[in-house]
């Protein structure tokens, strides 16, 4: 039974702290490589791991990720001057390059000099899907993991961000809880009004799923089923991949390439990233459901409205919807039962309810369920990994083998093979459509 203090061991993300240090054994996107459009640019702020950072973009086109503070007098980067292949400080002109070196000391004379004795913190930075990727542990840095989407070519993936505010590991675990969807997603949903072969049609006919849960080499995957007409399960696999990966059944297995991170910028604010297939079937690109009439089902939108950015810290990204605003709730659409939560949209109202629980949720105060072994299996397996790396150095799953993350699938399918669910999986799994393994991966 893992304990209050447990959970307070993974969710503190700051250099030192047990989580946070596993964390870091791993790639990060940071931001868009879009954010960041020409040599020379403006650059732009970026908070990750409880880390204040500045990216920017030098004249040769490569991306530099360095401490927001200048390591003179702590004056802000951002204010920065980007030329010639570094960030210039505007307080005294001290300049250093994208790995950190000073290479310009004009306020000291030159008998004075010592820049090769001073260093700007910097991170190991790569470009790949549309981001920009940085390794903020301890050398060598391990391959990008072996994420079955980045193995799809760069012009079919799509990407999306939208800031959270809360912490990672609260808004992970609610894309690895499956029985919730029959609510907060389509409790207003009466079954008889959908067709015969819409894929909601057995979630809301069986609101309480049965589970299986298990480790994976990757970390850890659950397969909910429900019954589904004489001899027929319909099955919903879902996985948590380390250290925020996950992969929703959102779409039909067959062609569900996708994976989203829960990336935590601080203790209690997370970018969420989303990468698909363009040419899979996902959650971005599926019809809304309809019923037998051909109207919408009310609430289960997936577009979101943002809000411009800003230059802030957390000023990326964000939802026109948010805590402010209670996230537009429409109670009459509530009360009438038009939709569920009164929360139109998807991501918005698993967004709702994982930022109302506050910044940090109060572990100590839960009363966990069968329904939620996905979320216990999925605690301590990140517990286990970060107590071992603090007490022998192990190095946490996926960062010495990243192919262990090719195995793992999303998605739903109606089935009537009666072997154990891990065959069941695999079979699956090796009859889908795949996108071909790129022939250069990206590596550090």
């Amino acid at each position: 039974m893992l304990k209050h203090e447990d959970n307070e061991r993974l969710v503190r993300v700051g250099p030192g702290t047990p989580g946070g240090e596993m964390l870091r054994r791993y790639w990060q996107p940071a931001c868009l490589s879009e954010e960041l459009p020409e040599n020379d640019g403006p650059p732009i702020r970026v908070r990750l791991l409880g880390e204040d950072l500045i990216a920017f973009r030098d004249t040769n086109g490569d991306v530099g990720l360095v401490s927001a503070y200048c390591p003179h007098r702590r004056a802000p980067m951002f204010f920065g001057r980007n030329e010639e292949c570094g960030l210039r400080c505007v307080y005294h002109g001290w300049k250093f390059d994208r790995d950190g070196a000073c290479i310009d000391m004009p306020s000291l004379p030159p008998q004075h000099d010592f820049r090769s004795k001073v260093r700007a913190k910097a991170y190991r930075v790569l470009e790949r899907c549309g981001l920009v990727w940085v390794y903020m542990g301890p050398r060598p840095e391990p391959p990008l993991p072996a994420l079955e989407i980045l193995d799809v070519p760069e012009d079919e993936i799509g990407v999306s961000l939208i800031l959270r505010e809360c912490n990672y590991l609260q808004s992970l675990e609610g894309d690895i809880d499956t029985s919730h969807f029959g609510f907060l997603h389509a409790g207003h949903v009466d079954p008889d009004d959908l067709a015969d072969n819409d894929p909601l049609r057995h979630t809301i006919t069986s609101r309480a799923p049965e589970y299986h849960v298990a480790d994976a080499a990757w970390g850890t995957q659950y397969a909910a089923y429900r019954p589904a007409g004489p001899g027929l399960t319909y099955w919903r696999f879902g996985a948590f991949l380390f250290p925020f990966w996950t992969q929703q059944p959102s779409s039909e297995f067959s062609a569900n390439v996708n994976a989203r991170a829960w990336v935590p910028l601080d203790d209690g604010n997370t970018m969420f990233v989303f990468l698909w297939w363009k040419r899979g079937v996902s959650v971005i690109s599926q019809p809304r459901p309809t019923f037998r009439d051909g109207a919408p089902v009310g609430g289960m939108g997936r577009s979101n409205t943002f809000l411009p950015n800003t230059s802030g810290w957390n000023g990326r990204f964000r939802l026109a919807a948010n805590p402010d605003n209670d996230w537009q709730i429409d109670r009459a659409a509530q009360r009438d039962g038009a939709i569920y939560s009164g929360i139109e949209g998807i991501h918005l109202q698993d967004q709702a309810i994982t930022e109302s629980m506050g910044p940090i949720t109060d572990h100590a105060f839960e009363h966990l369920a069968p329904s939620d072994q996905m979320i216990t299996r999925t605690r301590r397996r990140l517990l286990i990994a970060a107590r071992a790396l603090r007490a022998k150095g192990e190095p946490p799953p996926g960062v010495e083998d990243p192919e262990v993350f090719r195995g793992a699938r999303s998605g739903y399918f109606v089935s009537d093979d009666t072997s154990s669910w891990q065959e069941i999986y695999a079979r699956k799994l090796a009859a889908s459509l795949r996108p071909a393994p790129a022939t250069l991966r990206a590596t550090a």
